[in-house]
């Protein structure tokens, strides 16, 4: 797993350092719903972003904010939540069990540096976050699984062996918070997509697969988020 996190991942001093040299470089970020308009019948055309001479624009993204059960002790957040201040920051055990609050991952991160430098931040548009499904979405145990108990990955009966007296109402929270959680980045210039709820690779899928993994997403992540019209292909595989 280490490998694996080494390979698809970076370490916020390293995401830091990156941000700040895109940053003095020129770059700011945009939404892809400046890039381009997409009509009632799915035709594109390019659309117009104004910026001063010298800057760039770039589309910020980032694949799943889930906080897999598998990264459990790999020195990732917990979970993202709002503040006492109303600001969404991450929840952190630290490796002595300490519980912090703060800037441990990308979106609470470029919160705080768009306040510093909002000029970062093209009509105030931060990044978007393309969600699967399978373990919950933003740290928050959101899949149907953790209300029915039923179809259970063995890295969910772990996390069911720790918490034992997680039940239906302990369910519906989860899935308020996360609610919630989402409504203040989607407040604050942040935008959500589809990355498939199960992960699934869309170039080798049957079309009843892909068929059956959208109305789960839409079902249990996009009741959540909101309505989106982005999909960010996992593995990159195209359809």
């Amino acid at each position: 797993t280490t490998d694996g996190l080494n390979q698809v991942m970076t370490t916020m001093k390293e995401f830091t350092q990156i941000m700040q040299s895109m940053y003095d470089r020129g770059y700011v970020m945009v939404s892809l719903h400046d890039m381009c308009n997409v009509d009632e019948n799915g035709n594109v055309t390019r659309g117009k972003i104004l910026l001063p001479e010298g800057k760039k624009a770039f589309v910020l993204s980032q694949d799943d904010v889930s906080y897999y059960h598998y990264q459990d002790g790999y020195g990732l957040a917990d979970k993202l939540l709002i503040d006492e201040n109303g600001d969404v920051k991450n929840q952190y055990t630290d490796a002595d069990g300490n519980v912090l609050i703060g800037d441990y991952d990308m979106v609470p991160w470029i919160d705080t540096f768009v306040k510093e430098h909002p000029d970062f931040a093209y009509h105030g548009h931060k990044g978007i976050i393309a969600l699967t499904g399978y373990n919950g979405i933003l740290g928050y145990r959101t899949d149907i699984a953790y209300k029915t108990r039923e179809n259970l990955a063995s890295f969910q009966q772990a996390w069911f062996d720790q918490h034992p007296d997680f039940d239906e109402a302990a369910y519906n929270k989860e899935c308020e918070d996360a609610k919630a959680v989402a409504a203040a980045m989607k407040a604050t210039g942040w935008e959500f997509a589809s990355h498939t709820w199960g992960h699934i690779n869309l170039s080798s899928s049957s079309l009843e697969r892909v068929q059956a993994d959208t109305k789960r997403w839409l079902d249990e992540v996009g009741s959540l988020v909101g309505p989106t019209t982005i999909l960010y292909y996992p593995h990159g595989a195209r359809p």
